[in-house]
């Protein structure tokens, strides 16, 4: 069925919304946390704005670089429907321009929020489009340790957005992020490796034996459980983070332990689920602990 509103929904599809909203919440929670942190109220227009821009930067990367990999969408059976490998949207070069108006207006807006957060857009952008999709995703297996740096963007940006006082804190929640791409991509990878064999996408479940990827996959999921403790070693956060980075950070090793045990899809399929509520977990844990000690 035509009309503008298939239309809406196709142009929506192609920014890639599941992946967007994540990265956009650990911004959004970054900046209130930035607020918290520095003794600061918070500034409500800041917050929205600086939610904006992430979520038009993101929307925007995402629109390109489905562009990009239109070719290779339509052989894996996981993206062939994508509204540009299906024809939904023609010509494809639609969603090209359609990414880079989005992606400039979020350029825009990072400006008036201040230079940090205007650079951070900038490597974010060129990071996910031009270093990872354009250069290393077909052609080496650092591809998504390459890539995920433009994933711990927006939580910088939250952060920076909200204040540039000790900025080292800001950096510690982009790390945060950053160890949770690999850990999420490639549990994808492994259950789709076939697909990425096919079109000779070198994910790293493609390119070494399946137990060697798990343990890879396990060792950055214990990287990124550690990581996540040490705003409590900082003592910024305190109670309430830290029995929620710890219930979930124990479910997160349990499963890659049993993945480590008995490795198979169906395990690396559900850790690559349960990585999204962990993440999301965290940032929310984040904004309590900050509420609950401002409030006291």
């Amino acid at each position: 069925m035509g009309g503008p509103w298939s239309a809406l929904v196709n142009y929506w599809q192609v920014t890639k919304p599941r992946t967007w909203f994540l990265l956009t919440f650990t911004g959004f929670c970054s900046a209130i946390v930035g607020f918290g942190v520095s003794g600061k109220n918070i500034d409500w227009y800041v917050v929205m704005l600086t939610t904006l821009a992430i979520i038009l930067g993101s929307a925007g990367a995402n629109a390109i670089t489905c562009y990009i990999d239109r070719d290779i969408d339509a052989v894996m059976d996981r993206t062939r429907m994508r509204p540009l490998p299906s024809g939904k949207i023609k010509p494809a070069e639609k969603a090209l321009y359609f990414g880079l108006i989005l992606s400039t207006i979020a350029i825009a807006i990072s400006i008036m929020l201040n230079l940090i957060c205007f650079g951070l857009m900038l490597f974010g952008l060129i990071d996910n489009i031009l270093v990872y999709n354009k250069w290393l995703k077909r052609r080496n297996p650092i591809n998504i340790i390459a890539g995920s740096f433009s994933g711990g963007a927006p939580a910088m940006i939250g952060y920076s957005a909200a204040t540039t006082e000790n900025l080292t804190f800001g950096l510690i929640l982009a790390a945060i992020v950053v160890l949770w791409v690999p850990t999420h991509i490639w549990s994808l990878a492994l259950k789709y490796k076939e697909d990425y064999m096919k079109v000779k996408v070198p994910m790293l479940p493609v390119v070494v034996p399946e137990k060697v990827a798990i343990r890879c996959i396990a060792s950055t999921s214990v990287l990124m459980v550690a990581f996540s403790f040490l705003p409590v070693l900082m003592s910024v956060f305190q109670m309430i983070y830290a029995m929620i980075a710890s219930i979930f950070g124990a479910v997160i090793l349990i499963l890659n332990s049993l993945l480590v045990i008995r490795p198979d899809a169906r395990k690396a399929w559900f850790v690559f689920k349960m990585s999204s509520p962990y993440l999301a977990a965290l940032f929310t844990a984040m904004v309590l602990d900050v509420f609950f000690l401002t409030h006291l």
